[in-house]
């Protein structure tokens, strides 16, 4: 542990003198470069048990119902309670509003104690436990002074608006901080586990560094320990090789998916496997070079900076925020049925989180208040969707 704090020190050492030379997670033109056997576990190979999906169409559709809710200030993570109600966290203020759906009404839950909000860094994703009837957990990656960590607070309905978070328990801390590539999507899987997308903080090394806690996908126990049937006993580390993950969703056989900026060149939706080493920084995109897991689909960073994933209606929906549109991957198992298709291009701007609901339609997220985008008089929203 000690030596992991010492590298993870020196790293955030290095990351402030490196920053002026490490990108957004746009790429915009201007702001630089954007920079053993694996064992098997739950929730990444299809369930034996579960019948094969048919395959999606290959053209879909999408209809916005309605708007949900309006300006909304940087929202970035959202998790769904049981019940429907949506928990919105915004990144630069650190505070979550609870968002009832059946008329978008905005109630302050509270504000999560040592966020603190720099470049991309801030209060980030939420999950809720899934045993949240009883133990009442929301979980929060957030960005501190230091690191950034996930911790969990109880949530005490009971309480007065703004008043209704418990004191942090951390879970885990010491993931590298960055100015920018702070990953930051957190969920549970389909095994309870929670599952969690770090970026490398500008520093390239540290997604091939499996003693680094930067640049992976994390698989942990609700308490934040190395789940059994990760690639390693003793590591959360889970698959390595990413740049920065914001995207993770599980499609009906129980497969993990993530979405990854890249830098200059291709973004990436990757099918993720256990100890898989996805390649960064010694490839970007499909390289097809031994040892490295090549992505399924792939974008020009123009027309993605994917943030969001979801999965519904037998089809992978990754939300763009420099390309400010909604994709559509349809999938036959692990393979696209055909190429991806684009809805909404620059009809909302900058999109960034995409739900599934429990009746395959998506929720979905603007982010034109996060200091790249040119908001309206009604951003940032949150916008309901039919799909197929």
């Amino acid at each position: 542990m000690r030596r992991r704090r010492a590298r993870t020190a020196a790293a955030l050492a290095a990351a402030l003198l490196a920053v002026a030379g490490c990108s957004s997670e746009d790429g915009f033109p201007g702001e630089g470069p954007r920079q053993g056997t694996p064992a098997k576990s739950p929730g990444t190979e299809a369930s034996s048990s579960a019948p094969p999906a048919s395959p999606a169409p290959a053209e879909g559709s999408v209809k916005v119902v309605r708007t949900l809710t309006a300006k909304l200030g940087s929202p970035w993570g959202v998790a769904a309670l049981p019940g429907g109600d949506l928990l919105v966290g915004s990144r630069d203020t650190g505070k979550i509003v609870r968002v009832a759906v059946k008329d978008g009404a905005q109630s302050e839950v509270g504000e999560v104690p040592g966020v603190v909000k720099a470049g991309e860094g801030g209060l980030l994703g939420l999950a809720v436990s899934p045993g949240f009837a009883t133990d009442r957990l929301v979980y929060a990656y957030f960005t501190t002074d230091s690191d950034n960590r996930i911790a969990r607070l109880r949530y005490d309905e009971r309480k007065p608006a703004g008043q209704r978070l418990g004191a942090p328990d951390t879970v885990l801390r010491g993931i590298p901080k960055g100015t920018v590539h702070n990953g930051g999507r957190i969920a549970f899987g389909p095994d309870r586990m929670l599952y969690a997308g770090t970026g490398e903080s500008g520093q390239r090394g540290l997604a091939q560094d499996k003693e680094s806690l930067g640049g992976k996908i994390l698989r942990m126990t609700p308490d934040g320990r190395p789940a059994y049937g990760n690639p390693e006993e003793n590591s959360v580390v889970y698959s390595y090789g990413h740049r920065n993950v914001q995207g993770l969703a599980w499609d009906a056989g129980k497969r993990l998916w993530a979405a990854e900026f890249g830098q200059d060149t291709w973004d990436e939706v990757n099918l993720i496997r256990p100890g898989g080493n996805f390649g960064w920084p010694a490839v970007e995109g499909k390289a097809g070079r031994s040892g490295y897991t090549d992505p399924v689909e792939q974008w020009k960073t123009s027309d993605a900076s994917p943030s969001g994933l979801a999965y519904a209606k037998g089809s992978l929906w990754l939300a763009g925020l420099r390309g400010e549109r909604l994709w559509r991957i349809p999938l036959d198992g692990t393979r696209p049925v055909a190429a991806p298709q684009a809805f909404l291009q620059g009809e909302y701007g900058r999109l960034r989180t995409v739900v599934a609901t429990d009746d395959g339609g998506l929720w979905l997220t603007t982010s034109n208040t996060d200091g790249r985008g040119k908001p309206g008089g009604e951003d940032d929203r949150i916008l309901r969707l039919e799909v197929s």
